[in-house]
């Protein structure tokens, strides 16, 4: 099982992830490629809120494709464009992945590969063999 943990001596997590992750040995590990706000029918809205919920819906997308769910996430990287975009970003990742509490870094970027993207999440996620 994955063991999820904040040790004394470093300051409490910002907001819903863990400061630390173990994937024990047995499991099988995926790498998710970076995913942007583009939904299933190939556009990109507007909204950053829905871009950030495309985004987690297409890391999830992965995920399940390997047999996998938001219990197996074990760390994710977001780079988001601009501050103003960090409550929609927190959100939508609230909303795709609840108490669940990975491992976790978000980085404000000046851009993405296409202007009009906002958000870019990469995962990984482990899962008892």
């Amino acid at each position: 099982m994955i063991e999820r943990f904040n040790p004394a001596g470093v300051p409490a997590p910002f907001s819903n992830y863990s400061h630390g992750v173990v994937v024990p040995a047995g499991m099988r590990v995926l790498h998710v490629s970076g995913q942007v706000g583009i939904g299933p029918d190939g556009g990109l809205p507007d909204d950053p809120f829905a871009q950030c919920r495309n985004a987690f819906a297409n890391v999830l997308a992965v995920m399940a494709g390997a047999g996998m769910g938001p219990e197996d996430i074990v760390s994710l990287t977001a780079f988001v464009v601009g501050a103003e975009n960090l409550a929609p970003y927190r959100r939508a990742r609230e909303a795709a992945f609840g108490a669940v509490a990975p491992g976790s870094t978000m980085v404000y970027v000046a851009a993405l590969v296409d202007p009009k993207m906002i958000i870019e999440v990469q995962a990984v996620a482990a899962r008892r063999i």
